[in-house]
């Protein structure tokens, strides 16, 4: 016989999920851009609800930037872009053409890795609503502040140029 009754959902108290955030996202019928980010790699996915469990539409990984050439971390500003550019631009090709973005339960920080991949989904032609000034500036999207600032702007350019290719 138990002794205690649990009134709330078990995401809920572990902190996983804001029911009522997903609520207002789900309401608007769009297809949800969930971005979120390890301590190695950025995962982006294009996601739709059903009531029987969200079906995931898409999935790109700042992983596969490697194959296509891209010597350097997977983890940064311009690494966050090209991985959203690159599910932009795959994202038209399988025909999703807006979404919603869903920050789950990241703090809204101006300037952040999630915005550089919200910028890159934006620049390869899904229609997001977003606000010019949280995204960072063009400078440090294209790797301006990193150690190997005039390699990796010229292996940036040259990856981006290949991306637009895709459909």
């Amino acid at each position: 016989m138990k002794r205690y009754k649990v009134l709330e959902f078990k995401r809920r108290r572990l902190g996983l999920t804001d029911y009522e955030k997903r609520l207002g996202l789900l309401k608007s019928r769009k297809t949800r851009i969930i971005i979120r980010k390890s301590n190695r790699y950025i995962q982006i996915q294009f996601v739709e609800y059903n009531p029987k469990g969200d079906k995931v539409l898409l999935t790109v990984r700042s992983k596969e930037l490697k194959k296509l050439g891209w010597d350097y971390s997977c983890k940064n500003l311009p690494a966050a872009y090209l991985t959203g550019f690159y599910a932009g631009k795959t994202a038209i090709g399988k025909k999703i053409n807006d979404g919603v973005f869903d920050i789950g339960r990241y703090s809204i920080v101006k300037g952040s890795i999630l915005f550089a991949a919200l910028k890159g989904i934006i620049d390869g032609g899904v229609k997001v609503p977003y606000s010019d000034e949280i995204v960072a500036e063009e400078k440090r999207l294209k790797g301006m502040h990193t150690k190997n600032k005039e390699n990796t702007i010229k292996d940036f350019e040259n990856l981006k140029e290949k991306l637009k290719g895709i459909k």
